[in-house]
């Protein structure tokens, strides 16, 4: 006799491959409409699932996870960060949480690396004045920006993305500076000609650009702070493709109004998907609605680690992709 299908509840659509192939080996209840679920929607799926498939839109927090069932054993999170999971619950109830890590590493570089380029050489500005008619014609003088080849990046969060982006920065011709909690083995600074600074403070002051890698953890929200931002550069740009509470967004909104900042680009935000209206009315931005890991070919990879984590787990088997302990 076949053993029974676990229930699994998905919270947003997912790419039709990967639902297909849900209702093939589950017993899966699926978003259709990609409506963003409630709290109490969140709380009727944790009473009765087997499985929880959540992405970074869904708070799961120890409120939520106080309503779970007895059966639901598995937090099977669609990405790679899982800052909106409550971990410590989820552990203390004996809930394994999955999430899907190595399968974004390129994607978030290349957008990276996009915001770089585009920043300092005020692409979107410039696409916005073409498709508001206002371009007058070219000029020597006309919306003048900034070269990066031979400036210094620093990269805060030399993981895998961010030596993703590294590797990109250095064909670029920028030279690669990075603050991280471990300084990285000798080979791999030695190939990505990287310079390690153990203080964030100083390498903050010397850099032409910052770009952000590092998760959000208790540890590291605000990180960036309205002091630490002030020891930036004026003529520096600032770029995050991580998650939005790294930085204070509002002394960065501050600090780019009264010109302390050359730029930014911003592909999350504090406290997204609102985002602060006065962010909105700068030229010197860059925003866009957190884009980084939007691929075709990344979701589908992403899915295909949820199936696999779902499948070992219930096989009886730990998953591959288990968020430990240390994570916390």
């Amino acid at each position: 006799m076949a053993s029974k299908k676990p229930l699994v509840v998905v919270t947003r659509k997912l790419p039709d491959p990967i639902e297909t192939r849900m209702m093939e080996l589950f017993d899966a209840r699926l978003n259709v409409d990609d409506h963003p679920m409630s709290k109490t929607d969140l709380i009727e799926a944790v009473k009765t699932a087997d499985v929880l498939v959540p992405t970074v839109t869904d708070r799961i927090d120890a409120g939520v996870l106080a309503q779970a069932g007895p059966n639901l054993r598995l937090i099977a999170n669609f990405g790679a960060g899982v800052d909106h999971i409550d971990l410590a619950t989820a552990r203390e109830r004996g809930i394994t949480v999955t999430n899907t890590p190595d399968v974004l590493t390129e994607d978030t570089a290349d957008m990276a690396m996009a915001l770089i380029l585009s920043v300092p050489r005020r692409l979107a500005e410039g696409e916005r004045l073409v498709r508001a008619g206002k371009w007058g014609g070219w000029g020597p003088t006309f919306m003048l920006g900034h070269r990066i080849w031979g400036k210094r990046l620093g990269i805060i969060g030399m993981g895998r993305i961010g030596q993703a982006v590294a590797r990109r920065a250095k064909g670029f011709g920028l030279s690669i500076h990075y603050h991280n909690r471990k300084r990285l083995h000798p080979e791999i600074e030695t190939e990505l000609d990287a310079t390690y600074w153990e203080s964030l403070d100083q390498m903050m002051a010397r850099m032409d650009v910052i770009s952000v890698h590092c998760p959000h953890t208790p540890a590291t929200y605000h990180l960036l702070s309205a002091r630490r931002l002030k020891l930036m550069q004026p003529h520096a740009y600032l770029v995050n493709t991580a998650r939005g509470e790294v930085i204070d967004e509002n002394a960065l909104t501050r600090m780019l109004q009264k010109n302390e900042l050359a730029g930014a680009g911003l592909d999350v935000f504090e406290h997204e998907p609102a985002v602060n209206p006065k962010l909105l009315e700068l030229d010197n931005v860059v925003l866009l609605p957190h884009l980084g890991s939007n691929t075709i070919e990344g979701r589908i990879d992403m899915g295909e680690k949820v199936l696999i984590n779902i499948k070992t787990h219930a096989d009886g088997h730990n998953p591959p992709d288990r968020v430990l302990a240390s994570m916390l």
